[in-house]
């Protein structure tokens, strides 16, 4: 064996001794490992984390140290430990918890009866003022008082009727978010300024600026009427004449223009013998809305109305449900029973534009505020 070829059997003699070395030593080792970790099998990784655990085994391991790592590294690293940090926008209305789901009326309700609602509160006028002998008329041949027990939850409404829409309140968006999904059918989140809000019915892109004398008790009564298993037939029928090809007219203005009613006759104590029998108050006039809503709907349809002639509508409709709340609210009893059992529609069948052709912003709407009241003893809302 010539020397070239000794030399070759000793390196390789050498690389395998030292190879066999490396993995006795590894061996050893690895068992060491191995009994140290065995205590913390069974342990979520989340604890190992907070416990330093996962960077004591991967930073200090047999003693190896971490080289030099890059600044786009070290800020990859800083911009993934801040995911959990980041929050949603200021004035998005978006909701941590539940970000796109429905909000029913009660969780609504309950948001109000849990806030501070003192500044309000001062603003209201729970009943009319009168004088001489629309006083003593009142007195005589008026319907009776509202019960002692009753008239803190009367307050509450309206209260909440003094409420504007408010940009930071996650809630006041779920509640808006909710009234367009279940009017238009959308699974999807929309924005929260947009044309979109003139397709259901609103004056302009902003809602807000459409509840006046209403407050936040307008978007209350239309998520009640979307959102009550009952009502959401009708919601949708009413919807759908207000973008008929000729009759067509703003839905959630009219709407909101049937909730002032709805105020007036609670504090002109309209309601008060139905809400004494009833012994509550925000039912009745939720019933009450929808009841005067059904009618409106009911007489638009019927009498071939167009938007000409809402300002006088709804004049005539705010008399007779003053007049005759009992009959409007046995009206929808009669049309509720109707639909739980499959009955036609009293609206019949109608004709309405689509999602492409909405209700026109070129006609004028004439609503309860911009007509003159025909008495002194008033017909002026909050």
């Amino acid at each position: 064996m010539n020397e070239k070829s000794c030399s070759f059997h000793n390196e390789k003699e050498l690389r395998v001794g030292q190879g066999e070395r490396v993995c006795a030593g590894h061996s050893a080792s690895y068992d060491r490992d191995n009994s140290a970790l065995s205590a913390f099998r069974g342990i979520p990784i989340s604890e190992l984390k907070n416990h330093r655990i996962l960077p004591a085994l991967t930073t200090e391991a047999n003693g190896w140290e971490p080289g030099v790592v890059s600044t786009e590294v070290l800020r990859a690293q800083e911009e993934w430990e801040a995911v959990e940090t980041i929050q949603p926008e200021t004035g998005s209305w978006a909701s941590s918890e539940q970000p796109g789901q429905l909000i029913s009326f009660g969780e609504a309700l309950q948001h109000f009866q849990t806030v501070d609602l003192s500044s309000f509160k001062k603003r209201i006028q729970p009943t009319i003022r009168r004088t001489g002998l629309a006083a003593l008329r009142h007195y005589l041949f008026g319907p009776p008082k509202l019960h002692q027990g009753l008239r803190e939850e009367r307050d509450l409404v309206l209260t909440i009727a003094q409420c504007g829409l408010d940009s930071q309140d996650p809630m006041h968006g779920r509640v808006l978010q909710t009234i367009y999904k279940k009017l238009t059918g959308s699974k999807f989140d929309c924005a929260l300024h947009g044309d979109h809000w003139e397709d259901l019915g609103f004056q302009g892109a902003n809602p807000a600026t459409d509840l006046r004398g209403a407050g936040f008790l307008a978007l209350l009564h239309l998520l009640y009427l979307v959102m009550d298993s009952k009502t959401l037939l009708m919601a949708q029928e009413i919807f759908r004449l207000s973008r008929h090809h000729i009759q067509q007219f703003p839905f959630c203005l009219m709407s909101v223009n049937i909730t002032r009613i709805a105020i007036q006759a609670l504090r002109e104590e309209c309601l008060s013998r139905e809400c004494n029998r009833r012994q509550q108050v925000i039912p009745v006039v939720n019933s009450f809305y929808a009841a005067t809503f059904l009618h409106l709907a009911h007489v638009w349809r019927t009498q071939q109305k167009t938007i000409s002639d809402s300002g006088f509508v709804l004049k005539d409709l705010e008399m007779l449900a003053k007049k005759s709340p009992r009959r409007l609210l046995k009206t929808l009893e009669i049309y509720l029973a109707g639909v739980s059992k499959g009955q036609a529609s009293l609206l019949g069948a109608q004709k309405y534009c689509g999602p492409q052709a909405p209700y026109s912003k070129d006609l004028t709407f004439t609503g309860v505020c911009d007509l003159q009241p025909h008495s002194s003893e008033g017909t002026w809302l909050i």
